[in-house]
């Protein structure tokens, strides 16, 4: 088998308290889908590691583990700031959600897996250098990024981010790594209130209006997104995969459906497989409707695994 499933049943111990939309069910709703719909069997599936305090140090600030380790409570959930929570096993659970994206890398440069999803959380692409912040610890997709850079001497990375809302976190870490290439769609104005043009080269921002639908969101991509990124020629394509786009998604306004997550998912496949030997991981971010994330996420995996 091709493809890879990554997932750790450690990254449902992260509680983000009573009704808040980031819970674990996310990610177990979707292998539910997954297995209901047939699926689970046609891949290979891997139990994480949990990412080191170095390599989580590859993006962020060296204290930042050790600072908010320091905040975690003996019991219960304290909020540490706007959006962030933390419980006794939540910095526990960012670090398997980050070594899942490292174990993805590692799979696709040296185990001849060609595709890989990651089933996990603590989502990540809003934490800053610095900072934790929108329901983010550590940013996932941007220390995958830079662990394919410093082990494998990759020269040009791409993530591309579909969430409704933009990856701060990853633009920042993009802003200082030349090697790195981010393309993000996102509503707009919306959190976390980026700016919705880019002022560097290997950035493109997709601002979206309250409301778009499908047919914007594609014609978006197919006129400032893809041909960029097949101008990029990557050597790895991340995905940070958020399906809060949705229109059934309580966090935001934009009208998808998992078919245009389909559709997305088949026009960055076929960028890769022609400059990158089709090596894409695909990582959780967003999505807080329980079906809609789980349809959205099975259409995804269904056409970056290619089962069709």
């Amino acid at each position: 088998m091709m493809n890879l499933y990554i997932s750790n049943s450690l990254c449902l111990l992260h509680d983000n308290g009573l009704h808040h939309p980031e819970m674990a069910e996310r990610v177990s709703r979707i292998k539910d889908q997954l297995i209901s719909a047939q699926m689970f069997d046609w891949f290979t599936h891997h139990e994480s590691r949990a990412a080191t305090n170095d390599e989580i140090a590859l993006v962020h600030h060296p204290k930042l583990v050790e600072e908010l380790e320091a905040q975690v409570p003996e019991t219960g959930v304290v909020e540490i700031a706007e959006d962030v929570h933390l419980c006794p096993d939540s910095i526990l659970a960012a670090k398997y959600s980050v070594g899942a994206v490292l174990d993805g890398v590692d799979a696709v440069h040296s185990d001849g897996f060609k595709r890989v999803f990651c089933n996990v959380r603590p989502p990540g692409h809003h934490a800053e250098y610095a900072e934790a912040q929108g329901f983010c610890f550590f940013n996932n997709v941007a220390i995958g990024a830079a662990y394919a850079i410093e082990k494998y001497d990759y020269e040009r990375v791409a993530i591309i981010d579909f969430d409704v809302h933009h990856g701060n976190g990853t633009e920042s870490y993009a802003r200082k790594q030349p090697k790195v290439w981010f393309a993000s769609s996102f509503e707009f104005p919306l959190y976390p209130f980026t700016e919705p043009e880019s002022d560097i080269e290997n950035m493109v921002k997709i601002p979206l209006e309250k409301y778009s639908n499908g047919e914007v969101f594609r014609q978006a991509w197919s006129d400032k997104g893809l041909p960029a990124l097949e101008r990029f020629k990557p050597e790895l394509i991340l995905i940070s995969a958020g399906f809060d786009a949705h229109a059934l998604d309580p966090l935001g306004n934009l009208q998808l459906h998992e078919n245009d997550f389909a559709w997305i998912t088949a026009e960055i496949g076929k960028i890769a497989n022609q400059y990158a030997g089709g090596k894409i991981v695909s990582v959780l971010e967003g999505g807080y409707d329980l079906g809609a994330v789980s349809v959205s996420a099975r259409e995804h995996i269904r056409t970056l695994f290619e089962l069709d």
